[in-house]
């Protein structure tokens, strides 16, 4: 059976047609389940997430109409894993990849204790946004998969069909670079 476009979708959340919902799970549910797990590690949360997902895009469009659907989709689902995420670490320790991968970013991103503003997080993100659209295709999928997605290296690394070594090297470079960028911008590191 051929998927719908996004664009299809979106004009049926546009027109409150509940089919908007299946069409959305039955397109995206095993991408979007993918990147809860990869922050959650734990089934039940993920398809938890993947509900709280389909309520939140049902609310959110109208009045949004998202460019890029996917993309759309997977900050979603990613903000409702977080958040499911940070409940759940105040209960207990919990392993997770987005704990790993953010881990990684330490030594580029300082933790500032809140102090910084609103508009100082907003040009980070600026910069940040701005140099992983000028990464090379490769290099871009590692970044967003690593801290994005939170995938771990292993399955970063079968997907682009090298070593884990390989990909450890990408992340390093592409690390580096965005250390030098940063520093470059005047963002204390």
């Amino acid at each position: 059976m051929k998927q719908p476009s996004d664009s299809a979708i979106i004009e049926l959340y546009f027109a409150r047609d509940e089919g908007a919902i299946a069409q959305t799970d039955r397109k995206y549910r095993r991408f979007l389940l993918s990147i809860a797990r990869n922050i959650l590690h734990d089934a039940h949360d993920s398809e938890e997430c993947l509900n709280d997902c389909y309520l939140d895009v049902w609310n959110a469009i109208p009045p949004e109409r998202p460019d890029h659907f996917k993309a759309f989709l997977a900050t979603v689902i990613r903000r409702k894993a977080i958040d499911r995420y940070k409940a759940t670490c105040r209960k207990k320790r919990v392993p997770s990849e987005l704990t790993a991968s953010l881990s990684e970013l330490e030594d580029i991103l300082t933790d500032r204790n809140g102090v910084q503003s609103a508009l100082e997080d907003i040009e980070l993100a600026r910069l940040i946004d701005d140099f992983v659209r000028k990464l090379p295709n490769r290099q871009m999928y590692i970044f967003m998969s690593r801290y994005y997605a939170a995938r771990p290296i292993a399955q970063i690394a079968s997907r682009l069909g090298c070593s884990q070594s390989t990909v450890n090297k990408e992340i390093a470079s592409i690390k580096r670079n965005l250390k030098q960028k940063l520093e470059s911008e005047g963002y204390p590191i």
